[in-house]
């Protein structure tokens, strides 16, 4: 191997090496009032299209994730009209809001 191709090689991995995830838990939040997400009230939000997706606000961060069928498909439950959020998803933290 050439000292050319070793320098490219080298840099490729080294490259590589800052790709890998952590695998941090991502269902436990990690701000002031840190607690599992299972501890917070979720609400829905209908997106235009019409579809659901849960929310979480607990004042200082928020949470949005697609509402899924057991399938996987999308669940557009018609509940409330597109845009619209509802439910107490700003429930279940001290911290104030002003929004």
């Amino acid at each position: 191997m050439t000292p050319i191709k070793g320098i490219l090689l080298l840099a490729a991995v080294a490259a590589l090496a800052g790709c890998v995830d952590n695998k941090t838990d991502k269902t436990v939040d990690r701000a002031i009032d840190s607690k599992h997400l299972s501890q917070l009230r979720a609400g829905i939000w209908i997106d235009p299209n019409g579809c659901d997706h849960w929310i979480i606000d607990d004042g200082a961060e928020g949470y949005l994730s697609q509402r899924l069928d057991p399938y996987g498909k999308p669940v557009c439950s018609g509940v409330a009209p597109p845009n619209t959020a509802i439910g107490p998803y700003k429930a279940g933290s001290p911290i104030f809001d002003p929004i």
